[in-house]
């Protein structure tokens, strides 16, 4: 019982962040409310839900959850993936192409870009990416490979391709070359 409490409070704790953005204090009419008003919510709202039941031990609550999440793909064009653990105040500011994969941990206050690909190289068991707190992910990223760590208050520039751990506090790009080629005939 203590556990199912738990992760009650992690939900309310993760809506407040991620929908309130911490600004008032959780209620379920406020959440809602807010929701209805602004339908850039709604996405997060949904998957939460759909996590919090996929994360309890009810064969009817997973179903319900993989309900839940292939119509929030078929609907934004998102695919995180249930199993993924996200920490509170999540910022998706533009709803296409965003992939992540399950075996992902990714910290508190992240933004993540459209078009984005968060996911392991190898189907390996025991392989975990973890993204640090205040990580901000550009657009159309690619962050793939096994046992990736990206450290806390990292940027990563649009049209990144990471495969390699980043530490702490460092601004990443791929550096990129436009070579012009003139045809002669």
């Amino acid at each position: 019982m203590s556990n199912r409490y738990t992760k009650y409070e992690q939900l309310t704790r993760c809506l407040a962040a991620d929908i309130l953005k911490n600004k008032k204090s959780f209620s379920w009419r406020r959440i809602i409310l807010r929701c209805i008003k602004q339908p850039k919510h709604r996405y997060i709202f949904w998957w939460r839900i759909a996590s919090y039941l996929y994360s309890t031990d009810s064969h009817f609550c997973k179903s319900r959850a993989r309900k839940i999440n292939f119509s929030l793909i078929k609907k934004y064009n998102i695919e995180i993936m249930l199993g993924t653990q996200i920490g509170e105040g999540i910022r998706l500011p533009h709803f296409t192409g965003i992939v992540i994969n399950p075996y992902c941990n990714i910290g508190k206050n992240v933004r993540i870009r459209q078009n984005t690909t968060i996911g392991i190289k190898d189907d390996v068991e025991g392989v975990l990416l973890t993204i640090g707190d205040n990580v901000d992910i550009g657009a159309n990223c690619c962050i793939i490979g096994n046992d990736i760590t990206i450290g806390n208050n990292v940027v990563i520039g649009a049209m990144s391709f990471i495969n390699k751990s980043i530490p702490d506090d460092v601004v990443c790009y791929t550096e990129k070359t436009n070579k012009i080629i003139v045809r002669t005939e």
